[in-house]
């Protein structure tokens, strides 16, 4: 495979979305990533809809670029062929609690010994350093844990706490693991040494929420009780139009000077609470609720053009089927239809990051349960014969291929 990643190793032993998402890319980014599964398969297999069988659409869009196996590490010589895999590996990424590898005899100091050079990757809900060391954690927890639910509810009409209708810290929380394997892979080849990289979920959304909303409490006695003005706002929201809705983002002087002169109102820029990037952050309210009547004069059409001759950023407020209608989507093909070998025709998002040098090729789509068990094992040296038995022992397990004679 073609990209940056180019001759590096992951062994992945993660599942949901958070770790997968972040081995995904890196697989993206042409690392060979072979995900490990136990006999029961990742989850998100079972979430539809789907054509066939363990092959759901969100394991499709966080699993391509894998070879994928199924050991039961349980049985010993599951647990001796994965060691195989690792002694080989560069990296091994795993998203259950820490304690839950120990149980495994798969901790650091075991497997350190068999490769120095490994970075061992863990990414799971807390620090190990804390009272919650030991407890588990999802994306819902943590966006709770994290005053995401509590914010909500401060712009939400009815005061209710919400989470975000997106797995939003299994995402942010796997880019951030992307960056902490990468960067220690540079300082692993740099001074040969590999080493234990905790990427701790509560911790790295803290950081992410609070780096907006840390505010006042910032300073020490706090200033205010936290909270970004602007981004709490109750009229930050796409804007009504005469006939729908449009996004737009009228920000520093020179737009906000363009804009109220295409709009015949040059007025309010003399209105000390709209006068200055300052002023207008400290009214926040009632700018944006200014902006909110001003939106409603005119057609969602007449605003893009609008906005446009201004020089003011603004988007159409897309729904996720037009999306992917959008004008410049289809220009750059970011949804391509491919044809996956058992599941048909889909839609493959690519990789928005391009290299000038190692383009990456995402040509190996997601993989149905232990199907390169043969492939990836026979690499460290298991015969047919031996991988037969295991197979026979309950030791891998493959799922059986869909008939593809209707595709």
């Amino acid at each position: 495979m073609a990209g940056p990643l180019h001759g590096i190793k992951i062994i992945d032993m993660t599942s949901v979305m958070m770790g997968p998402y972040c081995t995904q890319t890196l697989g993206d980014y042409g690392a060979d990533v072979i995900k490990v599964e136990s006999p029961d398969g990742d989850v998100v297999r079972a979430i539809g809809p789907m054509r066939n069988p363990g092959m759901g659409p969100i394991f499709l869009n966080t699993n391509r670029n894998k070879r994928c196996i199924c050991i039961d590490l349980k049985k010993e010589e599951g647990r001796e062929a994965l060691l195989k895999l690792i002694a080989t590996a560069d990296v091994l990424v795993y998203n259950v609690r820490p304690a839950a590898m120990v149980r495994l005899n798969l901790g650091y100091d075991v497997v350190s010994k068999i490769n120095p050079r490994l970075i061992y990757a863990g990414v799971f809900g807390f620090s190990q350093a804390g009272p919650y060391a030991a407890k588990p954690a999802y994306d819902d927890l943590i966006q709770g844990a994290t005053a995401l639910a509590a914010l909500n509810a401060r712009i939400s009409p009815d005061g209710v706490p919400r989470y975000v209708p997106n797995a939003l810290v299994d995402r942010i929380v796997g880019l951030n693991a992307l960056g902490a394997i990468l960067a220690s892979v540079i300082h692993r080849d740099k001074t040969g040494e590999g080493q234990r990289v905790d990427i701790p979920m509560f911790e790295t959304m803290a950081g992410f929420m609070m780096g907006d909303h840390m505010g006042g409490l910032t300073y020490d006695p706090p200033l205010d009780k936290g909270g970004y003005g602007r981004h709490l706002s109750p009229d930050r929201r796409p804007y009504q139009t005469s006939d729908g809705y449009i996004c737009a983002m009228v920000y520093n002087d020179k737009q906000w000077k363009s804009f109220l002169k295409h709009v015949g109102r040059e007025q309010l820029f003399e209105d000390p609470r709209f006068a200055t990037f300052p002023q207008r952050i400290q009214h926040i309210d009632a700018v944006n609720a200014e902006l909110s009547r001003i939106f409603l004069t005119r057609t969602t059409a007449e605003w893009a053009k609008l906005l446009d001759e201004a020089d003011v950023p603004s988007a159409p407020m897309h729904t996720l089927d037009s999306m992917m209608e959008d004008p410049h989507m289809v220009a750059t093909d970011f949804f391509q239809q491919v044809e996956h070998p058992t599941e048909g025709a889909v839609r493959n998002m690519k990789v928005a990051a391009t290299w000038s040098k190692t383009p990456v090729d995402l040509s190996r789509l997601a993989s149905h349960l232990g199907e390169q068990n043969a492939e990836v094992l026979a690499e460290v040296g298991y015969t047919a014969e031996q991988i037969a038995k295991l197979h026979s022992d309950g030791v891998l397990k493959q799922a059986a291929m869909p008939d593809t004679s209707e595709l």
